[in-house]
């Protein structure tokens, strides 16, 4: 047999220090080559991954106080050929030692690990040269386990008597201890002396003398077989003989039991027969009980049905009977508050009575009745009467309270004192006769639609005198100048002192006229919808209303129609509408009225309106009051209008300033637009922002647009006109732009355009100047398109005598060109202020240019000298 590499010295000694650099901190036990692979579970399509690789597997332990680990090493080969560290395995985590039943020879096998972090990958497999390797490492393996873990771990493939066996022929009789640095251990065995004592470790010396007994007394038999038969016949035959023998010795005593089982039959019969006899006469007895209880349940069934009817015959004559005090009060009584109590008990008894005679409440076959259709009659004619009686009460009763109130001035608003309208003892005295009213319509909704118009015609009444002296009174008491509607025509200066007039009081009296009149439409309209029974889930007020107003159920009169009245009946939602419409119409003239009035006196006043408006109708939400939410929809539709014609009244004055004939200097809207935005931004508060945007974008566009009209007029300042009108727009809204985003986008147009204009005025006077300097530079560039560089000195007109008269000609008195440019700029420029900016800029192009030509000169005329780029630029600021 080979040489096992467990005994090769060499290998040992290049484990060991490959481990630990030979410095004995862990001692190796055992150390064999192997070849490792991934078996069928390797990766598909990696070849390199399947191919067995030469490893060696080293059991090495490490003493650390009292304690000893033990490690399972992998080591591979370097590119060199020395070993070097691939892994470590701890043993205390081996969980598994499986022999790979594909290989016939048996010599792979797998380390199972429980630690392993991704167990979706199989574990390596390592191939032995034969089996005594294999056996002789995983003894080693179990051997380390059981006395240094006191365990070992799950073994699959082989059997372990089998290895025992193996160790036991294989092992010397000599032990070996193995000395750690606390004193002798007999725990690990040291594989270079295979000195092992296996049979001890894994199965004991009576087990081990069982097996064997048992293992010797299989074999006899197996080899004695036929006489092992002919001896279980024999026994066989001996015992069936016996059994016999034993059955015959017991004859005599299964005769006596068979005489006791006959006598008991016998008394079994006659038995029998005595239950018969009782079975026919119980079952004549039965029958004779069965026929008096069939009696006797008839005559109480008839007792009990009698009893049953008197009593329903009782409860059918009190639903037949009038009570005399209600047949009083539903046939003449009256209708004052001291008599409602007893009014409603009656409706609420004639409500009950009608229904509790109606089929579902009452049994169909009392219905069919004479006495039950001609009672059902006399109570409808009952109602009818009741209901004509209490309309025509009702419809008398509203009109009165309407004229008591308007007949008594204190009620609205007189001279020198504003009337806030009250309609708090007008509602309680409604309310009285709210709970009549459903009763009314239970009884006959029909009857609600004279009522309801009944109703909405008197309040309209009131509400509309109330509003027409609220409104009248609140311009009396308002006492504020007028403002003029000229904005951005005229003269400089003019009108603009009446103009910064505060005329807040203008629109603090529209917005008042809202808060006094808005939330009192909301109540009345929740209330009438309350009060005439409409069938409206819940109602719900916006929070503008001020204050929630309870109904005459208790429950708040807020919401929204869209959202609380879903699956409600759409058409009792149309009547309602109807009835709000003639409730409240006519009332919009006088805020109307208002609205023209704080107009009139300061068009800026629309702003503030529709900002208020506005706040308004985004807190109603049309809820059941949904002809205040078409008021205010139609409040701001007229302060847009009005607003609008404004707007269109300031663009008109701006375009007037086209058909001057001649316009120098700053145009005199600019300025006045700037005063004119800050006036709105003052009447914003945080509201119309769109309103106000949707201005500026008009009035700005027709500003710019007139401008440039303007410029044109006389082509020859067109850019002087435009520059100082673009910075002047710029320096008087750069407060406004910082805040308003509309603005900003404006200024930053007038930015751009101020830019242009200033390049093409300052390249208009840079050629003026310097014309034949950048005609010769501009012609040099063209030819540069066709010619080389080289070639263009020997052009007509492009030589170096020709560059240099030109110089000469161009640059001779440079500073009085320089001053006489300057002086160009200021000649006709008005805003003395932008002089400073724009010479900037003319000198800083007319640097670039002549940069672009110094340039241009180097590279055709090399040899050439003219004034560099410094000295021009010292030139420049020298002046």
């Amino acid at each position: 047999m080979a040489r096992s590499s467990a005994d090769d010295l060499e290998l040992k000694r290049a484990c060991e220090a490959a481990i630990d650099g030979g410095g004995g901190k862990q001692k190796v036990a055992l150390c064999i080559r192997v070849a490792k692979s991934r078996g069928i579970w390797g990766k598909a399509g990696k070849l390199g991954r399947q191919m067995a690789k030469p490893r060696v597997l080293a059991l090495t332990t490490k003493s650390k106080g009292p304690r000893t680990k033990a490690f399972l090493r992998v080591l591979k080969y370097s590119s060199g050929g020395v070993l070097e560290p691939a892994k470590i395995y701890k043993l205390k985590h081996l969980s598994k030692v499986e022999v790979i039943q594909n290989d016939p020879s048996g010599c792979t096998f797998m380390l199972g690990f429980d630690n392993l972090r991704s167990q979706s990958v199989a574990p390596p497999q390592w191939t032995m040269r034969n089996k005594d390797d294999r056996n002789r490492l995983l003894l080693c393996i179990l051997n380390m386990c059981k006395e240094i873990l006191g365990s070992i771990p799950k073994v699959v493939g082989i059997d372990v008597v089998e290895m025992a066996l193996w160790a036991k022929e294989n092992t010397p009789a000599k032990s070996n201890q193995v000395s750690t640095t606390h004193g002798p251990e007999t725990s690990v065995m040291a594989e270079n002396d295979s000195q092992v004592n296996v049979e001890r470790d894994l199965v004991s010396q009576a087990e081990e003398e069982d097996m064997e007994a048992l293992l010797g007394t299989y074999v006899i038999g197996i080899g004695e077989a036929e006489a092992f038969s002919e001896r279980l016949k024999r026994e066989l035959l001996a015992l069936e003989a016996a059994n016999v023998h034993s059955l015959l010795e017991s004859e005599p005593i299964i005769e006596e039991v068979l005489q006791v089982l006959e006598a008991a039959s016998i008394c079994v019969e006659d038995i029998d027969e005595w239950l018969g006899i009782f079975n026919v006469k119980l079952r004549h007895m039965r029958e004779d009980i069965e026929s008096i209880e069939s009696r006797n349940n008839k005559l109480e069934l008839q007792s009990v049905s009698n009893k049953v009817l008197i009593q329903e015959l009782d409860k059918l004559l009190e639903r037949l009977q009038i009570p005399s005090e209600y047949e009083s009060g539903l046939t003449g009584g009256s209708f004052d508050e001291t008599n409602m109590l007893k009014n409603i008990e009656a409706c609420e008894w004639l409500t009950s009575a009608i229904r509790n005679l109606e089929v579902p409440n009452l049994d169909p076959c009392y219905a069919k009745l004479r006495a039950v259709k001609e009672k059902r009659a006399e109570f409808v004619l009952l109602k009818c009467t009741f209901v004509r009686r209490a309309s025509e009460f009702l419809r008398n009763y509203f009109p009165s309270l309407v004229d008591f109130m308007i007949s008594d001035k204190n009620y609205f608003s007189q001279r020198g004192q504003l009337k806030r309208p009250d309609h708090a003892d007008l509602r309680y005295k409604c309310r009285i006769y709210a709970r009549l009213l459903q009763h009314i319509k239970s009884l006959d909704r029909n009857c609600l639609g004279p009522l309801r118009k009944a109703y909405c015609h008197s309040l309209n009444l009131l509400v509309r005198r109330e509003a027409r002296e609220f409104a009248n009174e609140l311009r009396a008491t308002t006492k504020v100048s007028r403002i003029s509607t000229v904005w951005l025509e005229g003269p400089p200066g003019s009108s603009q002192t009446s103009n910064n007039a505060d005329t807040s009081l203008a629109s603090e009296a529209y917005s008042k006229m809202l808060t006094v009149f808005i939330p009192l439409l909301v109540d009345e309209s929740s209330f009438f919808a309350h009060f005439m029974c409409f069938e409206i889930s819940a109602f719900a007020q916006p929070d503008t209303a001020g204050c929630a107003k309870t109904g005459p159920s208790g429950n708040d009169s807020t919401g929204s129609t869209q959202s609380n009245t879903e699956g409600n009946n759409t058409s009792e939602l149309a009547i309602l509408n109807e009835c709000l419409q003639e409730l409240l119409d006519g009332i919009q003239e006088d805020f109307y009225s208002i609205m023209d009035w704080a107009c009139k006196i300061d068009s800026l006043c629309c702003i503030s309106m529709h900002g208020v408006t506005e706040r308004y109708l985004s807190g109603q939400k049309a809820d059941v009051a949904g002809f205040v939410h078409v008021l205010l929809d139609d409040l701001e539709t007229r302060i847009s209008m009005l607003f609008s014609r404004f707007v269109d009244d300031a663009c008109y004055q701006i375009e007037k300033y086209e058909r001057n004939v001649r316009q120098m200097g700053v145009l005199p809207y600019i300025p006045r637009f700037a005063a004119l935005a800050t006036r709105m931004e003052q009447y914003i508060q945080g509201h119309s922002r769109d309103l106000v945007d949707q201005a500026y974008t008009k009035i700005v566009s027709i500003m710019f647009v007139t401008l440039e009209r303007i410029a044109q007029l006389d082509p020859k300042y067109a850019d002087i006109v435009l520059l100082e009108n673009y910075a002047a727009f710029q320096n008087s809204l750069y407060d406004l732009a910082n805040v308003v985003s509309t603005l900003a986008k404006f200024y930053h147009q007038a930015s751009e355009s101020y830019e242009q204009a200033c390049l093409r005025h300052i390249n208009m006077v840079i050629y003026i100047h310097f014309e034949k300097l950048f005609q010769f530079a501009r012609r040099i560039e063209e030819l540069m398109y066709t010619i080389t560089p080289e070639e263009i000195p020997f052009q007509i007109g492009m030589s170096k005598m020709d560059l240099r008269k030109m110089l000469k000609s161009s640059l001779s008195g440079l500073d009085k060109t320089i001053n006489a440019m300057y002086k160009k700029l200021q000649k006709n420029l008005t805003a003395e202020e932008l002089l400073p900016s724009l010479w900037d800029k003319c000198k800083k192009e007319f640097l670039d240019k002549y940069g672009s030509f110094v340039k241009l000169v180097a590279k055709i005329y090399p040899s050439e000298t003219i004034p560099s780029m410094a000295e021009m630029r010292d030139l420049l600021t020298s002046m």
